[in-house]
Formats: C-alpha cells, sequence, structure tokens
C-alpha cells in the first residue's frame, strides 16, 4: 500500500517550513505539536509505519509538564498507571548489601513521582493529535536524502515530494537518517546485558509503587501499569535472555514471580516478550547546519533509572522553546544562534545522566568489594539523610536540586 501524505489547511508540498520534524515516535510527535500549537509553520515526516511495541514507558514528573505544557497530556492520562513511590531493594547475594530504600513522592510534595504508560497507547495517542492539528502538515512517507543551503534545508522524501525547511529536527530514532546526513558520529558503550521486556497480571495490588531488585546482572523492576498490571525489565546475560524468551508463559510466568519475591501475588503473563542488548550511545554533537537532533537519534541510554524517553522529552520542551521564541522575534530558527543555545542548554543534562546511569550499571555488576561498599554506602546515605535523598528524587524526576 502506498503511503498516505496528509495536507493540513492551506500548506503545500513544497512549501518552505519554518521546521520539519523527521520521526514520528513520542518525542518528535510532541516536538511538531508543541511547535504547531504556537504556531511555527510546522512538518512532519513520520517515517516508515512501525509494528506493535509492548514495552512501557515511566514519564517522570519533568515530562508530564511539557506534555501539559503542550496541551497533550490530558487525553494520555487515563491510559496511565501514577507512579508514587518507588522502591529500591538489593536482591545480590554478595558480601556486602545495601538496605532497601523508598522513596515517596508525597515528600517532594508531589502526589506522583509521574505514569506508566504502554508505549504503543503513549505513541498513538500523540499520533491521533497530531492529525487533528490544524496547523500541522504530515507526510506518511520516509526521508530519502537531504540537500544543505545557506538559507533552507531540502528534504527529498520516498514517495516523491519535497519539503523544505529553515529548521531539521532529527527525531528518527538510533539509525537516524538525518544524523547521518549531518555527518554526525555516535559514541558507542555496549554492555555485556540484554533487557528481557515483559507484561504481567498479578493477584496482589501493586499500589502505585514501581519496585527495582538489583541482582549481579543488573535491575529486575516492576512498574505499575493501569489496573493489576505491571510491565517488567529484567536485565540478564543473554544467554539468560534466550532462556527466558524459550519459556512457555506458565513457566515464565513462574519464574518471573520468583524474581520478585511474589510481592505481587501470582502473575499471569500477557503477550509481547523482547529482550533488547544494552547500550550508550551519544551523539559527538547535538547540531549541525540547520540541524537539530533529539531522543533516540541524540542519545540512547540503558533502560536504567526511567530516564531515556524522559530526556528525549526534555530535549523537545527545550528546542521548542528557543524555536517558538525565535519565531516568535523574527529570528532566523536554523540559524547558529539558536542551535548554539539550544545544545549548550541540553548538553550538560545528556551527557551528565548518561554518566549516572553508566555508574549506576558499572556499579551492579562489579564483584569488587570496594565498589560494593561505596553503592551500598550510598543507598544507606539516601535512607537516612532526608535533604540527600529529597534532592536525588528532585534530580530524577527532571528537577534541579533545588
Amino acid at each position: 500500500m502506498a503511503q498516505e501524505d496528509i495536507h493540513h489547511g492551506d500548506t503545500h508540498r513544497d512549501d518552505l517550513h519554518e521546521v520539519i520534524v523527521v520521526g514520528a515516535g513520542p518525542a518528535g510527535l510532541a516536538t511538531a505539536l508543541g511547535l504547531a500549537a504556537r504556531g511555527v509553520p510546522t512538518a512532519l515526516v513520520t517515517g516508515p509505519d512501525r509494528g506493535a511495541d509492548h514495552r512501557t514507558t515511566a514519564l517522570l514528573e519533568g515530562s508530564v509538564r511539557i506534555l501539559e505544557d503542550f496541551g497533550l497530556w490530558a487525553e494520555l492520562e487515563p491510559r496511565a498507571a501514577p507512579l508514587r513511590d518507588m522502591r529500591i531493594a538489593d536482591a545480590t547475594r554478595r558480601l556486602v548489601r545495601a538496605p532497601e530504600v523508598t522513596f515517596r513522592s508525597a515528600e517532594i510534595g508531589l502526589s506522583t513521582f509521574g505514569y506508566n504508560i504502554e508505549n504503543d497507547a503513549l505513541r498513538n495517542g500523540l499520533l491521533a493529535k497530531a492529525m487533528q492539528q490544524p496547523n500541522l502538515h504530515i507526510a506518511r512517507t520516509a526521508l530519502e536524502r537531504i540537500e544543505f543551503a545557506a538559507d533552507a534545508l531540502t528534504l527529498r522524501l520516498a514517495d516523491g515530494s519535497i519539503l523544505r525547511a529553515r529548521l531539521v529536527v532529527g527525531a528518527d530514532g538510533r539509525q537516524s537518517r538525518v544524523r547521518a546526513a549531518a555527518g554526525i558520529q555516535m559514541r558507542t558503550r555496549s554492555y555485556p546485558q540484554v533487557a528481557f521486556t515483559a507484561t504481567v497480571r498479578h493477584t496482589r495490588s501493586h499500589e502505585d509503587t514501581s519496585t527495582e531488585f538489583h541482582t549481579e546482572t543488573g535491575p529486575f523492576t516492576l512498574v505499575p501499569l493501569t489496573g493489576d498490571r505491571s510491565s517488567i525489565v529484567c536485565v540478564v546475560t543473554e544467554r539468560e535472555a534466550i532462556r527466558l524468551l524459550g519459556l512457555d508463559d506458565m513457566a515464565l510466568a513462574r519464574e518471573l514471580e520468583a524474581r520478585a519475591s511474589s510481592v505481587l501475588g501470582r502473575f499471569e503473563m500477557e503477550g509481547g516478550r523482547g529482550a533488547f542488548p544494552l547500550a550508550a550511545e551519544t551523539a559527538e554533537r547535538l547540531v549541525a547546519d540547520r540541524i537539530a537532533l533529539i531522543s533516540e537519534a541524540a542519545h540512547i541510554m540503558p533502560p536504567i533509572g526511567a530516564q531515556g524517553l524522559n530526556l528525549g522529552l526534555r530535549d523537545a520542551g527545550a528546542l521548542v522553546a528557543f524555536v517558538a521564541d525565535a519565531f516568535a522575534g523574527g529570528e532566523d530558527v536554523g540559524g547558529e544562534a539558536l542551535l548554539s543555545r539550544y545544545a549548550a542548554a541540553r548538553q550538560r543534562d545528556v551527557f551528565g545522566r548518561m554518566r549516572a546511569v553508566d555508574l549506576l550499571n558499572r556499579s551492579l555488576l562489579s564483584d569488587l568489594l570496594p565498589i560494593q561498599g561505596v553503592r551500598g554506602f550510598g543507598l544507606y546515605l539516601l535512607d537516612r539523610v532526608g535533604p540527600l535523598r529529597r534532592t536525588l528524587m528532585r534530580l530524577g524526576i527532571g528537577d534541579k536540586a533545588a
């Protein structure tokens, strides 16, 4: 079936747009919708059709605020489960073990740390909003190539159409064509781990609490979904991931229930288990001539600490604010001044969180007693020292420390 090119309003395919967003994942959709809502002439190139995605995303409070600001959260909230408390338990068998720590959102004046939502519900909800946005031109096709010029970029699409823009936003994921066209390389660090993902129903209420067991191979995390359901991210070796994938539903339910110490009672599997190798990747630059990268086109994080998409939505929030202000003031939205502001604003957050997640993951993998001791003492301090714990909670949801 041929891809459909959808036009809203009076926009034509060869018009010059202020911004073209390439990629229709959650961060790309949020960026396009946020810009269109602020009156910035925007086009969205969705890329190839996607298959079902059975994973989930924990949208932390900072990301929820961004989606609220873009007018997008009200229709997503009914499909999401609140995360009121987060518990960390040491399930290692090592000599030095850390104390259990519970982080409560009420302690920093919040009703929740955020919400967990199924990826398809999130993306399809945002895509439905995009289809209803009269100020957004949508091309349901893929990018073929980008042609560079001083005043604008020309995008040639797979359906033969042409779009032009002053700024192109690369939101097209791990294999970003926008990033490749800009000649930006990725720095990659692979880990000897695989994230096994699944969704379960359980007989006990999760009580809006996310539980993370630290194990020798990485975290085993239960994250609430609507109803008596939870998503599971189990970080294991590649061999163990293959074994889990091969179990029948009954055997897998019992295995995961045991790993969870039966804190949620009996498990029953839902469809859609998967496995994803862990890696950390960071773009050497976040910008190029009339190009800005966001989300997984700019950085890929292991599924530890719920930082990946939240980092991408903070990219979106910053870029939308800079572009909207520049457009309102008559500034070139693809000019060097704006791109420099965006890169400077996002660099510290991106690289700081990448380092923090890397250190946490390496501390779990290490058999060295001093490293185990540091991790255990750190969790002990978080359990006992209120100001330190509250600072970490604020940082975790995307706020400043104070």
